[in-house]
């Protein structure tokens, strides 16, 4: 399993896209894609006030990911699992569930993720502000350091590449 995380703009999706072609079985699980399914009461994630909610979502996200992973698939999860928000949770509940867990920062130059989300349609994190924000967050990984792959001037499926090489070396929780 690998919860392949970065700015907005850093290559996420289309990166997991690539690595999830290259097994026999795989799921790639977009984050973005549990937010939309509230209707009522939505609170846009990167706003203080969400923390609530982002928790319910990243519980249930890593709920749908323990499943498919218990069924044999190679889960990848995409999303901003910030280290400072929900790393350890979603690690932590993943590793007692018996997975074991990648973790990768997927890191390209600010004006390229400015670049790469200039035309999308996504709400506030096409925003200049949030993009930046949320850069930022991933700018100083401390001891996740040996995490961050940078980006910004290669080809995805180069980057798809490498992940899968290196997927060993990118555990934070082994099987329990």
């Amino acid at each position: 399993m690998l919860i392949l995380t970065g700015a907005p703009g850093s290559g996420k999706s289309t990166v997991a896209g690539l690595l999830a072609c290259k097994w026999p079985r795989a799921v790639h699980i977009e984050c973005d894609q549990f937010f939309h399914f509230i209707k009522a009461g939505y609170i846009e994630p990167w706003k203080p006030e969400s923390h609530e909610q982002n928790t319910t979502v990243m519980r249930i996200v890593g709920q749908a990911a323990a499943a498919y992973a218990a069924g044999g698939y190679f889960t990848i999860i995409d999303g901003i699992v910030l280290p400072s928000w929900f790393l350890s949770p979603l690690t932590d509940a993943l590793g007692a569930a018996g997975h074991a867990v990648a973790y990768a920062v997927l890191r390209a130059p600010l004006a390229v993720c400015h670049a790469r989300v200039k035309d999308r349609a996504h709400g506030g994190r096409g925003d200049a502000a949030v993009v930046e924000r949320l850069w930022r967050e991933f700018a100083g990984l401390g001891p996740l350091e040996r995490h961050a792959i940078d980006n910004g001037t290669q080809d995805p499926g180069a980057t798809a590449d490498l992940l899968a090489a290196q997927l060993t070396s990118l555990l934070v929780a082994a099987q329990q």
